[in-house]
């Protein structure tokens, strides 16, 4: 199945687009983009310059996706989410000279396999997002999440698990969690939540 680019998007020549992926009307996808397959980048989405994306991503409108970030495949990003590249930004050097590209080392954004961010939502480069974590909307991201982990607040703290699935965890028993919607086990080991091998 072919990608579908509507007319007022503006995409690169020198981005690769997946098969079966659609820009849609006035998203901007930059020289070096890789895309994968049956990925969705909403309207006024921007998608910087190298920036990699897996399969089955969803961009939603209006987000900023700032190079270098990377997206493993499934990663669900919401309406107006920034993903930052600049850790000590300055429009100008001490000089008072403006910044050129050559002033600065841009650093990105990680964000796992199944992962999402909420509408709204800040995550400040260099943070790495889990495997199937949730950034609520509105958060602002200064440090690493945990896989599976649910973050909330300016800055965003822990406040539970979620399943893959989506839904926040039920604690069944110490270090036993319970997916509502799914039925899905996962337990806590060393700090670190994975899902039970089913029997």
């Amino acid at each position: 199945m072919a990608s579908r680019i509507v007319d007022s998007a503006d995409v690169s020549e020198e981005a690769v687009i997946g098969d079966g992926t659609s820009v849609w009307h006035l998203a901007q996808v930059r020289e070096g983009v890789t895309m994968g397959k049956n990925c969705i980048v909403g309207r006024g989405a921007y998608i910087g310059t190298g920036v990699q994306m897996g399969d089955n991503c969803k961009v939603q409108n209006y987000a900023l996706v700032y190079e270098p970030a990377e997206l493993a495949d499934g990663v669900f990003i919401g309406p107006a989410v920034v993903l930052t590249n600049d850790h000590n930004p300055r429009a100008i050097n001490p000089d008072g000279s403006l910044k050129s590209g050559e002033d600065w080392e841009p650093v990105g954004v990680t964000i796992k396999e199944g992962a999402a961010i909420g509408a709204r939502a800040v995550c400040v480069a260099p943070v790495t997002i889990g495997a199937w974590a949730t950034v609520a909307a509105g958060a602002v991201v200064v440090k690493d999440v945990p896989d599976f982990a649910l973050v909330a607040g300016v800055p965003a703290r822990q406040i539970g698990w979620v399943s893959k699935s989506g839904v926040k965890l039920e604690e069944a028993a110490p270090g036993i969690f319970t997916c509502p919607k799914s039925g899905v086990r996962y337990e806590l080991v060393n700090g670190k939540l994975k899902e039970e091998k089913s029997k």
